[in-house]
């Protein structure tokens, strides 16, 4: 069964002047539901993160200070959020979401976060719309609870994968591969254990090759027992922030990618949706609800 996680906290935790790029989390169900791709028995809401599990990878003094609100003026900015108690305990939902997503893929092979893909947000800070990173801290529940050896993070959003590739840079049972906007945000990078910057402009072809060929060796190198798979669609041609040129099809070509990849090696794969910024929700929408649909054929 395609599991989903979704809460309506996920939608509006922010101030009426930041909550576009929150609709899609709201629609991406409905639009499934409505084209008969999923039906309520397929989405939960997560619980809150208990907190034993934001330290590491995250810093006790960083955490201490988004708990209690008291980011310097500098550190919240630098998020891109006005910060709040609901803001963070969506942030705590969203990482729950992503561990329970890791148990349903044990199961049904693949599992969804409707939210999730905070990939900017490292050790001691929050940065870029991310607070706490639910891929990080489920990786480590995963090492933690001896559910899994060797993690790789397919990080396929069009902004680097900062936060995580800091978070783990000295770990070698989890191998983080970014590939991005060598020109996008963020302006610093940090060091992925593999990161392919690609030049403004990339489409579908030059893309689909570097992905197909750079999963199979990654496969083979790192022997992967559990995947985490970052399935932003800012790569689009139409995203306001993005500078790529894939179109609709070839987003969903990569997704088809990393799904076959894993499913034919029999690795369970949890997906984050990351980020998407077109003009129009509906290509966002769309777009995204193209990723499910991959799995939902190759799986179910």
């Amino acid at each position: 069964m395609l599991k989903i996680a979704f809460d309506p906290i996920y939608a509006h935790p922010l101030p009426e002047g930041h909550r576009f790029p929150m609709l899609k989390y709201e629609l991406i169900p409905l639009q499934l539901k409505h084209e008969g791709i999923i039906r309520d028995q397929n989405i939960f809401s997560p619980e809150i993160l208990d907190e034993q599990w934001i330290c590491p990878p995250h810093e006790k003094t960083y955490w201490e200070k988004l708990k209690n609100l008291n980011l310097t003026y500098q550190e919240e900015k630098r998020t891109g959020f006005p910060l709040s108690a609901q803001l963070v305990e969506r942030e705590l939902r969203i990482a729950q979401g992503t561990i329970d997503c890791c148990h349903f893929t044990m199961n049904f092979g693949v599992a969804f976060n409707v939210a999730g893909g905070t990939h900017h947000a490292g050790s001691n800070w929050g940065e870029g719309f991310c607070l706490l990173n639910d891929q990080a801290i489920a990786a480590n529940y995963l090492l933690e609870k001896g559910l899994a050896k060797s993690i790789l993070i397919i990080d396929l959003d069009v902004h680097q994968g900062n936060g995580t590739a800091q978070i783990f840079e000295n770990n070698p049972q989890v191998f983080t591969f970014s590939v991005h906007g060598e020109k996008n945000f963020p302006f610093r990078k940090e060091k992925s254990d593999l990161d392919i910057g690609l030049a403004d402009g990339v489409g579908d072809q030059e893309y689909l090759q570097i992905i197909s060929e750079q999963l199979a060796k990654l496969f083979d190198q790192t022997k992967p027992d559990f995947v985490f798979f970052l399935s932003g669609v800012d790569v689009l041609a139409s995203d306001k922030l993005g500078k790529l040129a894939l179109t609709i099809e070839g987003c969903k070509q990569r997704d088809f990618l990393v799904f076959e990849a894993c499913k034919k090696r029999n690795i369970p794969v949890q997906v984050s949706m990351g980020g998407g910024y077109s003009a129009d929700i509906k290509i966002i929408v769309d777009a995204h609800c193209n990723t499910y649909k991959v799995a939902n054929e190759l799986y179910f």
